[in-house]
């Protein structure tokens, strides 16, 4: 799960670059890091929901 999500949000933030997705807070082409923050959170918090 946590190889697809960062996969995906990988693509995400390429496609952010290339061309802004025009979603509220990603209007502009720098906005690419905010991606990166959802990302960070969401493997960290997929990470920690796993079982051992």
């Amino acid at each position: 799960m946590t190889k697809v999500l960062s996969v995906l949000l990988i693509l995400a933030m390429g496609v952010q670059i290339v061309r802004p997705l025009g979603l509220p807070g990603l209007r502009r082409r720098a906005d690419f890091w905010k991606i990166a923050v959802f990302a960070l959170a969401a493997i960290a918090l997929t990470a920690t929901l796993r079982p051992q």
